[in-house]
C-alpha cells in the first residue's frame, strides 16, 4: 500500500485557526491539483475530527477526471475512509452519502448502538481496543483492493500515521497567510516526537497560486 499525506498549511504551519474552522489557504491551482490526486487514489482518508469540523464530501469535482476513472474500470469516485475510534461520525454526514463507498474504521470502544447505526451507511472496519489500530485497519482496507491512499487530515491522524511509519509521501501546499495561535492545529499534532524523528527527502518544489507546493518522500 502507498500512502500519500496531502495538506494545506499557512506560512506558519497551521491547518486552521484556534476555532478549528475551515479556512481557505490555497487557490484554484491547488484545488485542481488536489482533485487530480484524489482521482488517482483508491481511497481518501480523514479523521473524524475533520468530518465533524468541515463535513467534507471528498469526491472528485472535475467531470473529466471522473470519466477517466470510469474508462479505467474504476468507480466514478475513490472510496472514502473515516478513522473514528469511538464512532462519532454523524449518520447524516456528507461523507456517508451514496456517491462512493465509505469505510468507517472503529475501535472496540465504539458503542454497539453506534455501530448498528453506521452500518446502515458505511462498511465498518474494527481494529484496536480503545483507538483504531492503523496498521490493522489499513491491512483490512488493502484486502478490499485499496492500494493507493490519499490522507487529507487532520493533524492528529497525520501524526498517528507518521508514528506508525505508514506514510510514503508528504505533499504540503504552503499558503501566503499567517494564522498564529498556540492552540491552532498544525500539520502533525498528537503527542509529538522527542526522538527518532521521521526523516524526509525533498523531491520537488512548485509555485502554485500565491504559495508553494513542497513534495517529500519519507525515508524508511
Amino acid at each position: 500500500m502507498h500512502v500519500v499525506v496531502n495538506a494545506a498549511t499557512s506560512a506558519d504551519g497551521k491547518l486552521s485557526s484556534r476555532r478549528r474552522e475551515q479556512i481557505a489557504i490555497s487557490g484554484e491551482e491547488d484545488f485542481a491539483r488536489v482533485d487530480r490526486l484524489r482521482a488517482d487514489s483508491d481511497a481518501v482518508v480523514v479523521g473524524v475530527g475533520t468530518v465533524l469540523a468541515d463535513d467534507p464530501h471528498l469526491t472528485v469535482k472535475d467531470e473529466s477526471l471522473c470519466e477517466r476513472r470510469l474508462e479505467r474500470g474504476e468507480s466514478e469516485h475513490p472510496a472514502r475512509v473515516v478513522i473514528d475510534s469511538k464512532g462519532r461520525t454523524p449518520t447524516d454526514a456528507a461523507i456517508l452519502d451514496d456517491a462512493a463507498t465509505t469505510y468507517v474504521c472503529l475501535s472496540e470502544a465504539a458503542p454497539v448502538s453506534t455501530r448498528m447505526d453506521l452500518a446502515d451507511h458505511a462498511q465498518l472496519v474494527t481494529a484496536g481496543d480503545d483507538r483504531v489500530d492503523l496498521l490493522r485497519a489499513f491491512a483490512a482496507l488493502q484486502e478490499q483492493g485499496i492500494e493507493r491512499l490519499m490522507v487529507e487530515g487532520g493533524g492528529e491522524l497525520i501524526f498517528s500515521l507518521f508514528e506508525a511509519r505508514l506514510v510514503d509521501e508528504l505533499r504540503v501546499y504552503v499558503g501566503a497567510k499567517i494564522i498564529g495561535g498556540r492552540d491552532a492545529p498544525t500539520l502533525a499534532d498528537g503527542d509529538g516526537f522527542v526522538d527518532e524523528f521521521p526523516l524526509l527527502s525533498l523531491e520537488r518544489v512548485e509555485r502554485l497560486d500565491d504559495g508553494a507546493l513542497l513534495c517529500w518522500s519519507v525515508d524508511s
